[in-house]
Order: structure tokens, then C-alpha cells, then sequence
């Protein structure tokens, strides 16, 4: 199963980012006194801060740009942004008048007067039940559901279809060319989202907006998937599954994006987790279309019926999602995108119970828009991807996200997705039942995804790692093994059932939702849409690269050499995390920054004195804990830190009202003006 690529900026990509700035608006005064202190840190003024910096403290700004604003500024803030934004009515003007106040501190809701019995108790229960919101949110989330449902079957009907068409296309002995077409033919979908269908999706974007590219990549799917059903020769099927890769990429990367960017901060989260799971869902009724049309007789019908069936019955959640898509609002980011502020209102009031809770929302995204462009003023594209790799902070999270993309793929999933009903045959399963077999693993799969949403949050997205990549190896390894348990013998398709089905529960809570929701937080705002970009292309191009190798290799390597193959690389995997992979649990945007800025050394040094304590304390139930090596640094500097914006508050506090207003209107002139006009705004 592939990762999701979700390509996010701001307030999208799973980050609950608005919970994190408030923990962290110590660090991030808005406050134009606040901002020269702060840039006096370490002895340094801002004129003599280097690119390096620069970039970072850009993107620090990015974190909370109200952060720090007295409530009288905020609610000016507001009102203007109203005014310019067309919505004059007197309930318009209050709704942005308390939002922004809310959106510069939204847990300070009972220090407000002017806010209802009813809008206050809708505030807190954003906090109490997340859960509660208007029907229309919950409609998108069963859009981005159904998107990630036909996901999944786009790349599992192929599982048991194969077991037919690879004799009637005449790709079916175990010949050098006949494995390699095979799974050439198979991968063809992943080597187009590789090279084309990924770079399609932010043209896309910006051309159809969110709803649009949703509609038009499963048009292509839809059509993709009947296509398919149609083809009576390898290199026909290619052309069909290659184009199949111009609906999987864009949707895949756009769906996330457009579930966050209309959700509340809390349920951003949570909505990322969704994809993982209904993706897995997709997967799991691609099994049961196998199984059902595996009986269907070919009724005349040239080279069988009942594998076109199966081919063709991917476009039907394609399709409902056509019919579905413009029934829900667009979303409110884009449309500010397109300087289309009322309609963005529009939406927003369509996805929030209040008015007040929409305001919030709209002002807090055109804000954080407008202090996108002005920290990305001047620093050309070409010259962000160079600083993912000249950066230190911005390498080791390249390093970081991108290895897990690459394992994603290489921890074997996917031989197992693409290729179980083959693998169940080989074992000795009749046909029927491997396919029943593999509709198994689809629902384990499936089922073990929901611990996720509580696991990857509380016991973390390292820890999670480190615990499923030895389990994953094992149980790989034991299901090659049992390849060798004699053919007559029950234990032998016993045993291989059973490891498989054991790898697919330590999978779906570890590597299944882990590396996009890592790859998502891991990079700085300013270079986020780069980094996921490098993180899809890794993640669908070793798709590409396991789906046309494992029919070869397992002619080559015989079951038990291609499991061990996969079960090596697991080893790899942990490995990898223990040395190279910091934890970003709870982190806010300046922590992870100190997680990331640090020498590879000190990591792979913390790793091994990790290893060191687990085994002590195993052994004997001593040991001191090891400190990661950025805890000490980023404690030092938040201390510091501390000490300026204090001393920044204070002689704020010490002004008078017409003096605050004078630097306020000055520190706005001064940075281009953080609310900026409309027009300059909407096409950040």
C-alpha cells in the first residue's frame, strides 16, 4: 500500500497546529519589540542573521503569526479583514471582530462577553467532543473515505485477476520474460504516478481546485478501471494500468489536503489517520470483488469474464464519488487562493455549527497565508530545493521521512497487497482459496489500522517503529521457512497463512500510517511542499520497483529467498529508525527544529546508548535513560527564549494605548503589513 502523499502548507497534513502554537506562543511574539528582541539572541541582530537562519526563523513565523496581538488589535484586525473582504453586515463584522480574537488565543473564550450562551458552548465542545460538528463535515469526510476506498481497490482487484489473464495474455510461465512483463504490467500504475501523475496534482489544484481534482482523477480512474475489463493483450492492459497512474497520484495526494483544510485544528489528525484505514478498507473489497466474480461463467465472451469483472469493478466507488463530489463545498483555503473570500465565508459557515467558529477560521488561514508570502518573499523555488540538502535541519528530515517512505515499500507490504493470491497458489491453496486467503489478510489489515488513531499520538511514532520493524522480519522470515515444511503436511499452508496474517497486524499500526504522517510534520513550513514531493516520489517509485521485480525474484530466489530478501530490509528498517529517526511525538514547529538540527553523529551516538539502557534495564532493571540530543539545546534556548519575550512583554505593558497603537501601525508598515490587501493575499 502506498503512503499518502499528501502535500501539505499551514493548517493541513495532520499537524494539530493550532493545539502547538498555543504551547509554544512563548517563542513566536508577533510584537514588533518582541521580534527585534528575539532577534537579538545569542548577541546577533536580525540584519546579521544568515540565510540559514533567515529561513528558519521565516518559518517560525509561520507557526502562530497572531501570537502575542492584544485582543484590541486582534479585533481591529478583524473588522478590517471584513471589510475588505465585502462582508460589511453587522452580524459579519462581530463574527470577524471575535474570531480573530479567538484565533490569537482561542482558550481565553470566557474572557469575551460579547459571545453567546450557544456560541461558547459550541467552544468548548470543539475541545470536550471533537467529534460533534455539522453534518456537511461529516459528508466530506465520507467523500475523502470513498476517494481512499477506491484507492485501495485500484490496487488490489489486480491481486486475483492476474491468476487468469497472465495464461490468456500469454505471460504466464516462469520464463525471464514472462515474470518480467507481468510485473510490468502490474506496476505500471506506480511507474505513472512516479514520473507524471505526482508532478499533475498542484497544476491540478490550482486549475480544478480541490473538489475538481477529486472529480477529475476518478473520472480517469473510473475510465482507467473499465478499460482494463476490455483489453485482450499484456501491452493493451499496460496502457490501460499505466494511465490508471493519472487518477491514483493526484487523488491520492489532493484527498488528504482537501479532509484537513475544511476540518476544525483538533480533527485534523484524525483525518489523516482516515486515509490510512479506508485505504486499507479499499484494499480489503478489492479481495471480496476477486472472490465474488472468481465463479462467473465467460458466457462467450473472448479470454474470460470473470477477470474483466473483477478489473472493472474498481471504477464503481470511482464513479459514486463523481456523482457525490460538488455535493460538498470547495475548499475555504483554495477559494482564498483565488481571492474569493466571500465564497471561502460561504463554505466555512457550511462546515461550522457557528458563525463566530468560521470567522475564526477564514481570518486565521488568510492571516497565515499572508505571513506565508512575506517569509517566502525573495527565496526562489530552485533555491528551496537546494536548501533541503544544504540545510542541516532540512537534510536529516529529508533523511528521516524519505528512508521511511522507502521502507514503506521495501518492509514487503506490497508483495502481499499485489501478490498474496499468487503467493496462497504456490503454497498450495486452490484457487478459491487463496483468494479467500487474501481477502483475510485484507481484513486484518483493515481492522489493525484502527489502533493507529490512539497508538501513533500516545506511544509514538518511533517507539511504534521500533517495536513493528524486528516483529515484521520475524514473522517474513517465518513465512518463507515454512516453505520448506512438506507439501502433504497441514503446517505447511498453515504456517504460511498464519505469517502472513501476522506481518499485516504489525504493519497496519506501524509502517502503514507512520512515514506520511512523519514525512508531513518533519519539514520547516517554507520547504513542506518540497519535502512531501521528494517523499511521494520515494514512496511511489520503490512501489514501482517492488510491484516488476517480484515475480523474478521469487523465480529466482524460490518463496523462501524473496521472504527472506523482504525480511533483511526489515532488519535494515530498524536500524535505520534507531539511528537516523528522532522521535516528532507532540512536538511543536521550534521543537522540531532542535530534533532535527543535530549532527547524524549525536543521533546514531543516541541510538546505540539507547540500545545500551534497553538491555540493561532488561537485564537487570537499571539504567539511566538516555536524553536525545536535542533536549538539552532546545531546553537552553527556550530558557533564553523565555527570558527576552518576558522582557518584551513587559515594557509592552508599560506603554500607553496611543504609543502601542504607534508601533503596532509602524511594525505593520514595516513587514508589508501582515494582513495585507485582498487581492496581494488571495494569490499566495
Amino acid at each position: 500500500m502506498a503512503s499518502n502523499p499528501a502535500t501539505t502548507t499551514g493548517p493541513t497534513g495532520g499537524l494539530d497546529e493550532k493545539k502547538h502554537d498555543r504551547r509554544s506562543t512563548s517563542s513566536n511574539s508577533a510584537s514588533g519589540t518582541a521580534y527585534e528582541h528575539e532577534d537579538r539572541i545569542g548577541g546577533t541582530s536580525n540584519k546579521q542573521h544568515n540565510p540559514k537562519n533567515a529561513r528558519l526563523e521565516a518559518s517560525k513565523k509561520l507557526a502562530n503569526p497572531l501570537a502575542g496581538l492584544s485582543p484590541e488589535r486582534l479585533e481591529k484586525m478583524g473588522a478590517e479583514y471584513a471589510h475588505m473582504a465585502g462582508l460589511t453586515s453587522d452580524e459579519d463584522v462581530r463574527a470577524f471582530r471575535l474570531g480573530a480574537r479567538l484565533a490569537g488565543d482561542e482558550t481565553n473564550y470566557d474572557m469575551i462577553p460579547e459571545l453567546t450562551e450557544r456560541e461558547k458552548e459550541v467552544l468548548v465542545r470543539e475541545t470536550t467532543h471533537k467529534w460533534s460538528n455539522p453534518p456537511m463535515l461529516y459528508w466530506v469526510v465520507v467523500i475523502c473515505s470513498l476517494c481512499a476506498a477506491v484507492q485501495g481497490m485500484d490496487e488490489t482487484v489486480v491481486n486475483g485477476a492476474q491468476l487468469f489473464y497472465k495464461d490468456k495474455f500469454g505471460i504466464g510461465t516462469d520464463s525471464q520474460r514472462d515474470t518480467w512483463l507481468l510485473g510490468l504490467v502490474n506496476s505500471a500504475p506506480y511507474l505513472c504516478c512516479a514520473i507524471l501523475g505526482c508532478w499533475l496534482t498542484d497544476p491540478m489544484n490550482k486549475f480544478f481546485g480541490r473538489r475538481g481534482t477529486i472529480f477529475v482523477s476518478c473520472v480517469i480512474s473510473a475510465v482507467a478501471c473499465f478499460h482494463q475489463a476490455f483489453t485482450n493483450t499484456w501491452w493493451h492492459m499496460f496502457i490501460a494500468r499505466f494511465y490508471l497512474g493519472l487518477g491514483i497520484g493526484p487523488k491520492s495526494a489532493t484527498t488528504p489536503i482537501f479532509a484537513a483544510e475544511c476540518s476544525p485544528p483538533k480533527l485534523r489528525g484524525a483525518l489523516v489517520m482516515q486515509w490510512q484505514m479506508w485505504t486499507a478498507f479499499g484494499i480489503m473489497v478489492g479481495y471480496m470483488a476477486d472472490l465474488a466474480f472468481y465463479f462467473v461463467p465467460d458466457h462467450g465472451i473472448s479470454m474470460g469474464l470473470n477477470w474483466r469483472l473483477m478489473m472493472g469493478s474498481a471504477m464503481i466507488p470511482a464513479v459514486i464519488v463523481c456523482c457525490l463530489a460538488y455535493l460538498c463545498p470547495e475548499s475555504p483555503r483554495w477559494y482564498l487562493s483565488k481571492d474569493r473570500h466571500q465564497d471561502a465565508f460561504a463554505a466555512l459557515c457550511r462546515l461550522r455549527f457557528e458563525k463566530v467558529q468560521a470567522a475564526r477560521d477564514l481570518f486565521y488561514t488568510h492571516t497565515l497565508l499572508a505571513a506565508e508570502k512575506q517569509a517566502m518573499a525573495g527565496i526562489k523555488k530552485g533555491n528551496r530545493f537546494k536548501e533541503l540538502f544544504t540545510i542541516r535541519r532540512n537534510r536529516n528530515a529529508a533523511i528521516a521521512s524519505s528512508g521511511l517512505m522507502f521502507m514503506q515499500q521495501f518492509c514487503g507490504v506490497n508483495i502481499i497487497a499485489y501478490y498474496s493470491s499468487a503467493v496462497f497458489k504456490d503454497a498450495g491453496f486452490s484457487d478459491v482459496s487463496a483468494l479467500a486467503a487474501s481477502l483475510g489478510f485484507g481484513v486484518i489489515n483493515w481492522l489493525f489500522a484502527i489502533p493507529a488513531f490512539y497508538t501513533i499520538d500516545t506511544f509514538g511514532r518511533r517507539n511504534l517503529l521500533l517495536t513493528t520493524f524486528p516483529l515484521m522480519s520475524l514473522f517474513l522470515f517465518f513465512t518463507g521457512f515454512s516453505f520448506w515444511i512438506p507439501e502433504d503436511s497441514k503446517a505447511h499452508v498453515g504456517c504460511i497463512a498464519l505469517g502472513i496474517y501476522l506481518f499485516g497486524i504489525v504493519y497496519s499500526p506501524g509502517e502503514g500510517p507512520v512515514p506520511f504522517t512523519y514525512s508531513a510534520e518533519a519539514y520547516p513550513l517554507y520547504i513542506r511542499p518540497i519535502g512531501m514531493s521528494l517523499a511521494t516520489a520515494t514512496t511511489w517509485f520503490f512501489n514501482f520497483v517492488l510491484s516488476i521485480t517480484w515475480p523474478s525474484m521469487v523465480t529466482a530466489f524460490k518463496p523462501q529467498g524473496a521472504f527472506g530478501w523482504y525480511a533483511g530490509w526489515n532488519i535494515i528498517g530498524f536500524l535505520f529508525t534507531l539511528f537516523l529517526v528522532p522521535e516528532t511525538k507532540e512536538k511543536t514547529l521550534e521543537e522540531l527544529d532542535h530534533v532535527f538540527d543535530v549532527p547524524l553523529k549525536k543521533l546514531v551516538r543516541y541510538g546505540v546508548d539507547q540500545s545500551l539502557w534497553f538491555f540493561h534495564r532488561g537485564k537487570n532493571g537499571k539504567g539511566v535513560r538516555p536524553t536525545p540530543p536535542s533536549a538539552e539545546m532546545y531546553h537552553g534556548d527556550a530558557e533564553k527564549m523565555g527570558e527576552v519575550v518576558g522582557e518584551a512583554a513587559h515594557e509592552e505593558r508599560q506603554l500607553g494605548e496611543g504609543e502601542r497603537e504607534r508601533r503596532w501601525n509602524k511594525e505593520r508598515e514595516r513587514e508589508g503589513g501582515i494582513m495585507g490587501r485582498g487581492d496581494a493575499a488571495g494569490r499566495v
